[in-house]
């Protein structure tokens, strides 16, 4: 299973701000601390704003910061709000599935499962947990930039 470019840049995101809880930032410094698309990334505020992980505040001053506490924003949330579709295979959507041996498979029980348990390990995790757990500070990776 691989995320998509999306959540990543969703993940990164928050992570972000949850270095520096206490100001804002812009999506433009977001991007050059990441070296990634200022377009790609304004499609992700937008998502996680409408998703009410983060606040934003347009005009003079304005920018971005986390809607709840670091410790309140389980990966596994961001994760299951930022993959579109999570369908290893096929089988996984019974409206479009044409699998001959489905009926008989074992292997989507075993994807299924693999699934869950991907999510669930992703539930364990906070965004503080992502920000607190590091070799070396990420406010440091970031602001050299």
């Amino acid at each position: 299973m691989r995320l998509t470019r999306y959540s990543d840049y969703s993940l990164r995101v928050l992570m972000y701000l949850a270095i520096r809880p206490e100001r804002v930032a812009t999506i433009e410094e977001i991007a050059d601390a990441y070296r990634i698309s200022k377009a790609h990334l304004m499609k992700v505020v937008h998502g996680l704003g409408r998703a009410g992980f983060l606040e934003t505040t347009r005009g003079r001053g304005g920018g971005l910061r986390l809607a709840r506490a670091s410790d309140a924003i389980s990966v596994g949330d961001v994760v299951r709000h930022t993959e579109e579709c999570m369908d290893l295979v096929e089988c996984f959507d019974a409206r479009t599935s044409q699998c001959r041996i489905e009926p008989a498979c074992i292997l989507k029980d075993a994807l299924e499962e693999a699934l869950t348990a991907f999510l669930e390990a992703l539930d364990g995790y906070t965004l503080a947990d992502l920000v607190a757990r590091r070799r070396k500070p990420l406010t440091e990776l970031l602001t050299s930039a």
